[in-house]
């Protein structure tokens, strides 16, 4: 296949990015398929960084005082809509609206398919994973970052939410730490639960071995 680029992208401290603002913020009913329900306000923003079309969504009641549970969830269509097995993306989201809905806090979608390249990359990183590499290899060999995620969008949309510390739900250090440099303050890292199953666990050993994801190897056997 060939080399295939993307734009480069920079973090810079939150406090040297433009104010994003409120464009909507709407009442939706979340519906899943094991029957679990909550309410949730759908956000919106105007001037976040990269143009793209984030969402935010308010599960529980976040106390803007306090210090919120928030989950950075980039955007997998075919894991969160068509319910593949190849990762763990469609649970997690599942996961975190509960998690949320009892703690108060937020999940920020953000639109970010495939680690940042994009849903064709991803299927053609799919095809070289079908061949022998993992997920972090198949990117190489398409001449791709092997995250090409930006959380500067996630920071502004923070800060136009009113939200100062918080915890983070993720297995991901690196959204911790892209965080933090850009000046939102992470208290705490908090894990997601784990969820194998026979397509997804060469994927979920990648992440522990490439990017330190928290994820405990030894409920990977298989």
């Amino acid at each position: 296949m060939p080399k295939q680029t993307l734009p480069e992208q920079s973090q810079t401290d939150s406090r040297a990015l433009p104010a994003a603002t409120v464009r909507t913020r709407v009442r939706v009913p979340l519906r899943f398929g094991d029957g679990y329900a909550v309410d949730a306000d759908v956000v919106t923003f105007h001037g976040l960084v990269d143009g793209l079309e984030h969402l935010a969504v308010a599960l529980g009641d976040p106390d803007p005082q306090g210090t919120p549970l928030v989950r950075l969830h980039s955007e997998c269509l075919t894991g969160d809509v068509f319910g593949s097995a190849r990762c763990d993306c469609g649970p997690q989201l599942r996961e975190a609206v509960e998690r949320i809905a009892e703690a108060g806090g937020y999940l920020l979608y953000l639109r970010q398919e495939g680690r940042g390249i994009g849903l064709y990359n991803k299927l053609d990183a799919y095809a070289l994973q079908d061949g022998g590499l993992d997920t972090y290899a198949a990117n190489a060999a398409l001449g791709l970052p092997e995250d090409a995620r930006d959380y500067s969008a996630a920071a502004q949309m923070l800060t136009a939410l009113g939200v100062g510390a918080l915890d983070l739900l993720s297995n991901n250090p690196d959204k911790a730490a892209q965080l933090r440099g850009l000046g939102v303050p992470v208290r705490d890292r908090v894990p997601t639960g784990v969820f194998a199953t026979g397509h997804n666990l060469h994927y979920l050993r990648a992440k522990v071995e490439h990017t330190n994801h928290t994820i405990a190897l030894d409920r990977l056997a298989g």
